[in-house]
């Protein structure tokens, strides 16, 4: 039942588009574009810390988006330890949004539904954002946010590790929200296929846990960045390499523990350094 309301929305959207295309002039596209890649990482990394317990990720995703800017897609990737969210092995992303040209730039709005199929109660939550993308000169430059609102699922329902391994919640049904403010760049290098990334984001919400020991920002407020680049030798290909790391550090991230470690041991940082990899083809 959580898979019908993305059906729904591709019926809808792909009846009208077919009795449009009947009657559009050839030289003009379709009203409805669907764009999709595939992904296969060595972590999936979300805003700094690793959802797959530092290991491999397979992820994959799909967009239709109306000529009027109006887009809903899904998204979904693999998870391990900390990213489990109570038993989930899956997270999948549902999209809606829509994009409108702004001066010069784009902004682009909408909500994510963040599911996870199988989970423990208590895990699905939604959260909006907005994001203002242009160019600088050579620079390809977005800032935005990304607000949920109080939701049982990020409340500080275990505020430590220890309350979450035992299974005694200190604040039982307890709900908060959490806000993501980011800036990312881009510097496509000449007529090479190498593009410079770089990205800055800062976390504020819930510094405990939630109700399946896990959080949207563990440690309160933090910040995460990355510098990388993209390399995409033939169009609809891309390799990437990303220099990710947070400012959470030990001290902070003990009291998490052993629910925020790697292996969810008490041992080893998820939210570290680390050099992440991928691979993404993409039409």
């Amino acid at each position: 039942m959580r898979y019908l309301p993305l059906a729904a929305l591709a019926a809808i959207i792909a009846m009208p588009a077919h009795a449009q295309n009947e009657n559009r002039p050839a030289s003009e596209g379709p009203p409805v574009t669907v764009s999709g890649s595939a992904t296969i990482a060595s972590d999936y990394r979300f805003r700094g810390v690793s959802q797959t317990d530092e290991g491999l990720a397979i992820q994959g995703g799909v967009t239709a988006t109306h000529e009027s800017g109006v887009y809903v897609g899904a998204w979904g990737s693999n998870l391990a330890g900390w990213g489990t969210f109570g038993g989930a092995n899956m997270e999948l992303d549902l999209v809606a949004g829509f994009k409108v040209p702004v001066g010069a730039g784009t902004l682009d709005t909408g909500l994510t539904w963040y599911m996870y199929p199988g989970g423990a109660d208590e895990t699905d939550f939604a959260e909006l954002y907005a994001r203002l993308s242009g160019n600088v000169g050579p620079l390809a430059l977005t800032g935005g946010l990304a607000y949920a609102p109080k939701q049982g699922a990020l409340g500080k329902v275990f505020f430590t590790g220890a309350a979450a391994a035992a299974g005694l919640p200190d604040d039982p049904g307890d709900k908060e929200d959490n806000l993501y403010l980011f800036a990312d760049a881009a510097y496509a290098v000449g007529d090479t296929p190498v593009t410079l990334k770089g990205h800055i984001g800062h976390s504020d919400g819930n510094p405990g846990l939630g109700p399946n020991a896990t959080s949207l920002a563990p440690t309160g407020t933090y910040f995460d960045w990355s510098i990388g680049a993209d390399f995409t030798p033939v169009e609809g290909l891309t390799l990437s390499l990303a220099y990710v790391d947070t400012d959470i550090s030990e001290a902070e991230s003990a009291r998490l523990r052993p629910s925020f470690s790697r292996g969810q041991d008490g041992a080893g940082s998820i939210a570290g350094s680390r050099l992440v990899a991928s691979l993404t083809a993409s039409f």
